[in-house]
């Protein structure tokens, strides 16, 4: 499905990221591993190696210009060509609105909109010229829905949407298809942080009845990528197990 792709991931230590890289990785693609958790990355691109894929990790924090285009730049200098970004990187800095300091709104949004909107500045002419890609957003169900305590997390993925309208309007004559998931409660290290109680509510107010896994969004990610996505841009995909309904 993705076979000699090269696919450029953001976030891709951990959680949703690694899930990404593994799949997209078994199905043929050559991987970049952008993040700033040195450690994981490294074992990562071990482990990708070892089961034959071509992959490169890479110290990018995603907030600092010049890391990003120096990432773009040796994506290039290694495989030639960047057929698919995926913005997945994020943080949370949780808090409700009146206790919330105001350094706290300033580096989520730096991380989850601001890296998200430098990423693909500095992809996008690189896909122009090649005559296409994709780039793929992560976006939140809170993003769509507000929740309590994430003004800055809410307000950085309901931003990610704006900017994935945006961007599909202004690259698809390029080739470029642009497209965003919303994922819901997904177990990863970032909801692990979630008091229990919280968790067993959105779990009980989910149809499905329990958390996402990484992989079900990765899945996401890949069939959006993947060429039987072909006239899909514009739009944003809850992965949600019906949370919002």
């Amino acid at each position: 499905m993705m076979t000699d792709k090269v696919a450029v991931i953001t976030g891709a230590a951990n959680g949703i990221g690694r899930a990404t890289a593994r799949l997209f990785a078994a199905h043929g693609a050559k991987v970049v591993l952008a993040d700033v958790g040195d450690a994981e990355g490294s074992a990562l691109e071990s482990e990708l190696k070892e089961g034959g894929t071509e992959a490169l990790f890479l110290h990018v924090d995603v907030r600092q210009e010049d890391q990003v285009q120096e990432m773009v730049d040796k994506t290039l200098k290694r495989f030639g060509r960047i057929d698919v970004l995926i913005n997945n990187a994020g943080i949370t800095r949780d808090g409700f609105l009146v206790k919330l300091p105001l350094v706290a709104w300033h580096e989520v949004l730096a991380v989850n909109l601001t890296g998200v909107m430098q990423c693909t500045k500095s992809a996008a002419p690189v896909m122009i010229q090649q005559g296409g890609g994709v780039i793929l957003n992560a976006s939140s169900v809170v993003g769509l829905y507000g929740n309590i305590g994430q003004t800055n997390y809410a307000a950085t993925k309901a931003g990610v949407i704006g900017l994935t309208k945006t961007w599909a309007r202004e690259l698809g004559a390029k080739g470029i298809r642009v497209n965003a998931v919303a994922p819901g409660f997904i177990e990863t290290g970032m909801t692990a942080k979630v008091p229990d109680r919280i968790l067993q509510t959105v779990k009980e107010r989910t149809p499905l009845k329990r958390m996402g896994r990484p992989e079900e969004v990765a899945h996401v990610y890949l069939f959006l990528a993947s060429d039987a996505a072909s006239f899909i841009n514009g739009a944003i995909i809850p992965v949600d197990g019906g949370l919002v309904l």
